[in-house]
């Protein structure tokens, strides 16, 4: 039996989720744009952009299919 969170626990939750999507945001642009300054490229930043948008995107959609997901058992 799954045992229901206290609201501090979901708050708790739900603020890190407010947060994931720009760090991971900025974090792939950063990965990018140093990357750029060591191959001397100016398209890479763009690409991890991309990847960090999608990598927070998807880590967000895992954690509400994880909190609505209906308990049936």
């Amino acid at each position: 039996m799954k045992e229901k969170k206290t609201a501090m626990a979901l708050v708790s939750e739900y603020t890190a989720l407010a947060f994931l999507l720009p760090t991971c945001t900025v974090v792939g642009y950063g990965m990018g744009y140093l990357l750029d300054q060591a191959f001397g490229t100016h398209f890479l930043y763009l690409v991890f952009l991309v990847f960090g948008i999608a990598a927070g995107f998807l880590q967000l959609v895992r954690q509400i299919n994880r909190d609505t997901r209906d308990d049936g058992s």
